[in-house]
């Protein structure tokens, strides 16, 4: 590399050359420099890039982990972690070497964060702040990996946040019933909600299908995508998990309530989406429904742990409702076994019984 003095504009500039993954020659330069320490400091920056040597900035270290996984996850999963690692990540450590993060560092972040208050006075939740401290701690863990350094320091900084969201929310069928019923002044919402509840598919598999993707002759419907809004965007995107590709038997009253809905659809082909509407116009819709059923508010993915709670009830197996709903494992669907506290009293009858 060289740093050269710009007499025309008073400036510094720096031109380099470099050898890249594949063994061509390489030459890049950059001018406008103020002086020739800040050019320098580029310059050393640049070289610690291109020998992957871990006295690099973190800044320049997640250029590395962007190049290395972005094009290995789904849109939609990167732009999730991009968007932690600007807004959360960058403008703390962003300037440091990632060799000489402590411990100590990882700590005072952590306690800014804890103490972080919105315009309303509210803190970041304890599921969002673990959800980050596993993106800083994913990015050390693939320098330890694949870039040798000796250690992450989130390991001795301790957890941030918890792992587990706010309690599970769900509607008893009797609940989810009245608020069908006060939805069927909208037919679009009423069959959305339909196919969501008995279902339980997801919000972005529901608002990606199309007619193609129902047999009405054989009562099924196959999930094989899902819809995302990313960068203001319409995407179809493979779904969330392998598992998530499956084809899900529907109860007769909703095969024919799904061909009454299609039917009523003038112009649409087979691959045109049935439900054209926004993630947004569901929670409005789900907010003006509980209002007027008088039912509890729950999120969208809340009638997902209904459905999964109803079969529960009922009495099937973990992994004939794994298999229905698409979990990736039926340890997930073993998570949803508390939402039955009522389960515990049937429970006991039937051991009085069985003692005599």
């Amino acid at each position: 590399m060289s740093v050269y003095r710009d007499n025309k504009t008073n400036t510094w500039r720096v031109i380099y050359r470099y050898t890249d993954w594949t063994g061509e020659q390489k030459q890049s330069s950059r001018r406008g420099f103020a002086s020739k320490h800040e050019a320098q400091a580029w310059e050393r920056e640049q070289m610690n890039k291109v020998t992957a040597d871990l006295d690099m900035t973190f800044a320049s270290f997640v250029e590395h982990y962007t190049e290395d996984l972005k094009t290995r996850l789904k849109e939609n999963t990167w732009s999730t972690k991009d968007h932690i690692i600007r807004t959360k990540l960058i403008p703390y450590f962003g300037k440091l070497k990632m060799c000489a993060v402590t411990p100590q560092i990882v700590m005072t972040w952590q306690n800014e964060m804890l103490r972080f208050r919105d315009k309303d006075g509210k803190p970041y939740s304890p599921v969002y702040l673990r959800t980050v401290q596993n993106q800083l701690t994913a990015i050390f863990n693939h320098a330890m990996k694949y870039y040798n350094l000796r250690e992450n320091p989130c390991r001795k900084a301790g957890p941030l946040g918890k792992k587990k969201s706010r309690e599970m929310l769900f509607w008893t069928k009797e609940e989810y019933l009245r608020f069908a019923d006060a939805m069927m002044d909208k037919p679009k919402s009423f069959y959305a909600f339909e196919l969501l509840y008995w279902c339980g598919m997801r919000e972005g598999e529901l608002l990606a299908l199309t007619p193609s993707d129902f047999d009405l002759e054989k009562g099924t419907v196959t999930i094989s995508k899902s819809y995302q809004r990313i960068h203001g965007e319409d995407k179809i995107t493979t779904p969330k998990t392998e598992k998530s590709n499956r084809t899900i038997t529907m109860p007769d009253f909703l095969t024919e309530e799904v061909e009454e809905y299609i039917d009523s659809l003038d112009g649409i082909s087979k691959k045109d989406r049935i439900f054209t509407f926004t993630k947004d116009y569901l929670h409005h819709e789900m907010n003006r429904g509980a209002k007027q059923a008088g039912v509890k508010r729950i999120r969208i993915h809340d009638i997902r742990h209904s459905a999964i709670s109803l079969l529960i009830d009922m009495g099937f197996s973990a992994i004939a409702i794994a298999d229905r709903v698409g979990h990736e494992s039926i340890d997930i669907t073993y998570n949803y076994a508390h939402l039955f506290p009522s389960k515990q009293t049937e429970m006991a009858a039937r051991l009085n019984m069985e003692r005599g």
